[in-house]
């Protein structure tokens, strides 16, 4: 191992031992046969991974892992729709019992395997209900978490799945407001479930925050009105309105209604687009900056080896007490007039849009290899 290796491997393991747990932002089915993923918990720190409709297309387009199940299933002429759930609850079935160790071992914080629901049930309630009911049926697995978009539709939805004891991991997060009120949801859904029977300490949740993203438009806004100051904040938003987040979350989770629910966990934050897409900033920008405990970071497999290979992180807090500050930063960034909170509400439109996108060529992607595969 070279030495910038060894370096980066203590600077993941010092970020796991701040109380940072590293999921990996990928899953496909090749690096499941073949050890890689294996290797990435033993050598990497990955304890838990994420996937959504893009990472599955590319899986089914590469490789030939999927050959023989969509033969079989272009030979059966099963339904695309019903091919996709096939193929990607199997996948997410067999990372979950890799994982399975270390969610006994973490007490079922860790070993978590993330899969999304349809992307175009993101406005129906009562769709995304029965489509979260359905996969957490279908994988079977302790250590799924069922993937529900944080739109207003979605709220209810996060509350219904988590009051039936299904974990759920809420995505597409930008907003403070909305922040608060997935947050909230998920407590309401412990108290429904409480008063169920469910044994709360069976039930976990994460809350996705997105962060590259919020800084590629911000950026774009303060390059447009220029000037020192302007220049100063680029970069800045995205770990101001995360840390700001996690204010919130040591809000609501030292609350007295909180803590009346006996055996609930808290949902942990968890940042995500944590690629950096300004090749101006650090590559491990994202990580580096929101080092705190009772979080996860969330990484495609670039930014994790670039953090295994030169992150300067050294495992100190960087979150806590940093609230003001990040206040300041926001402030600063909305007196200058860029449109901040509209660029979060655009944002969390073209996140939907982009998913559905994707899971359109997921659909296309499992077509076109059953059909191949047919002959």
């Amino acid at each position: 191992m070279t030495e910038s290796n060894a370096v980066g491997g203590n600077a993941l393991a010092r970020i796991s031992a701040t109380g940072v747990s590293v999921w990996l932002d990928d899953l496909s089915r090749n690096e499941l046969e073949d050890g890689t993923l294996a290797g990435l918990i033993a050598e990497r720190h990955v304890v838990g991974v994420t996937t959504n409709p893009t990472i599955f297309a590319k899986a089914v387009s590469e490789g030939n892992a999927y050959d023989a199940q969509l033969t079989r299933l272009g030979g059966a002429g099963s339904p695309v729709d019903d091919a996709v759930l096939e193929v990607t609850t199997d996948d997410v079935r067999s990372a979950c019992d890799l994982f399975a160790p270390l969610y006994e071992a973490t007490g079922g914080q860790d070993g978590r395997v993330s899969i999304e629901v349809d992307p175009r049930l993101a406005h129906d309630t009562e769709g995304t209900i029965a489509a979260a009911s359905k996969l957490w049926q279908v994988v079977d697995r302790p250590n799924v978490m069922i993937k529900i978009p944080a739109t207003l539709e979605g709220l209810p939805a996060i509350t219904e799945a988590i009051g039936a004891g299904i974990s759920v991991n809420v995505t597409l997060i930008f907003s403070l407001d909305r922040y608060r009120a997935v947050a909230q949801a998920y407590v309401d859904g412990l108290e429904r479930a409480d008063a169920a029977g469910i044994d709360l300490s069976t039930i976990r949740s994460v809350a996705s925050l997105f962060l590259s993203r919020i800084d590629a438009k911000v950026d774009a806004a303060l390059d447009e009105i220029g000037g020192a100051e302007a220049a100063a904040l680029r970069g800045k938003a995205a770990v101001a309105n995360a840390r700001l987040a996690y204010e919130i979350h040591e809000e609501i989770f030292a609350t007295p209604r909180f803590a009346s629910l006996e055996g609930a966990h808290a949902q942990r934050p968890l940042w995500a687009s944590t690629g950096t897409k300004d090749p101006s900033f650090a590559d491990t920008k994202y990580v580096d900056e929101l080092v705190t405990s009772g979080v996860v970071s969330t990484m495609p497999r670039t930014t994790l080896e670039a953090v295994a290979d030169h992150s300067p992180a050294t495992g100190e807090d960087v979150v806590r007490g940093s609230y003001d500050e990040a206040r300041e930063t926001l402030d600063a960034i909305t007196r200058l007039g860029v449109p901040f909170e509209q660029i979060l509400a655009d944002l969390e439109s073209a996140g939907v849009s982009s998913f559905e996108k994707s899971w359109a060529e997921l659909l296309d992607t499992v077509t076109a290899g059953m059909r191949e595969q047919a002959g």
